[in-house]
């Protein structure tokens, strides 16, 4: 089984399991392979450094850090990245957000502008609702006053991120 780093058009990076590197380009090239936080089918292959898991672990250098531990720590004055266990977080964070939302939320479609207007002027009850704008409509909704997030998520998340 190969585990590829892959990435979407949108930028989000996450992994894909495949028998083999045809696996991969097979499925990419017939659709199947999109990103699991936009739904996005422009994947591509990130570049990625074989690891081979030996079962040993890293021998504790002084301090009680791993040599692996040591050499991931910045000695220079630069500011140290994020790691990728916490953008692994952060990313887990917003799907879980976003999916939050679109189960508190109602689906107007793309009768979004129009609900969102009978809302705002009290010809309909106040609700949580979500739906489709064209930027027309969006600047339209802004120039009434009515206040809209837009969400960067072109459809609902996939239900289970591992």
């Amino acid at each position: 089984m190969k585990v590829l780093d892959l990435c979407c058009a949108a930028g989000h990076a996450f992994e894909g399991w495949f028998s083999s590197e045809d696996d991969f380009v097979a499925q990419r090239e017939g659709g199947l392979v999109d990103c699991p936080m936009c739904g996005n089918a422009e994947v591509s292959k990130l570049p990625s450094a074989p690891r081979l898991n030996l079962g040993a672990r890293p021998a504790p250098v002084a301090g009680g850090q791993t040599a692996e531990a040591e050499a991931a720590t910045p000695t220079s004055g630069a500011a140290p990245s994020p790691s990728l266990a916490v953008l692994g977080n952060a990313a887990s964070r917003f799907v879980e957000a976003v999916a939050d939302l679109m189960r508190n939320t109602e689906d107007v479609g793309t009768r979004f502008a129009e609900e969102a207007r009978r809302i705002h002027y009290g010809e309909s009850e106040q609700k949580a609702i979500r739906g489709q704008t064209t930027p027309e409509e969006r600047a339209a909704l802004a120039d009434e006053g009515i206040q809209i997030f837009t969400l960067p998520v072109a459809m609902p998340p996939k239900s289970s991120l591992q």
